[in-house]
């Protein structure tokens, strides 16, 4: 559980402060930067949840998204708190601190905010942020653990008996 808290706290921390830095990079040179061909900071802000669902829910939307958010964290916390496996505690840790990251964001500023602006062809991905980006990571890591089967061979309990 350890590995997961952890995790999620550095998550959290990472996201609050690449938000504020790139917020005041941007605040000081424009609200869209290039950075490469296909790379882009933007400001976007985001009062909904994935691509900007649920954002005509009013001035109730940041206290019903904020409430699911963290029902959600919740229960991730439990699955954590009985999870055994270690790269199903960091990929849970991921999704817990990306969450908290973005709730942070709401309550705070009643909105979340998105810098990260990825495109090709005149296409773009919606504008997301780190703690996006670690959901994504720590889903797909669960994901994959369930897929290939590799709970029984990084267990921790398994470490412990091995010994």
């Amino acid at each position: 559980m350890l590995a997961g808290i952890i995790a999620a706290l550095t998550v959290a921390l990472f996201d609050q402060i690449s938000k504020a830095l790139v917020f005041s990079f941007l605040a000081e040179n424009g609200s869209v930067v290039a950075v490469t061909n296909f790379f882009n900071l933007v400001t976007a802000w985001n009062k909904g949840v994935s691509f900007s669902m649920f954002d005509n829910l009013g001035g109730y939307g940041v206290y019903v998204l904020s409430l699911f958010s963290l029902t959600v964290v919740g229960f991730l916390l439990y699955w954590l708190k009985k999870e055994q496996n270690f790269l199903r505690q960091l990929a849970l840790g991921f999704v817990i601190g990306g969450a908290v990251g973005n709730v942070i964001d709401r309550v705070r500023i009643g909105a979340v905010f998105d810098f990260l602006d990825v495109h090709a062809a005149g296409y773009h991905w919606p504008a997301f942020n780190v703690a996006d980006s670690f959901i994504c990571i720590g889903a797909f890591l669960i994901i994959l653990n369930g897929i290939c089967g590799c709970s029984k061979t990084t267990s921790i309990a398994n470490k412990k008996e091995r010994k």
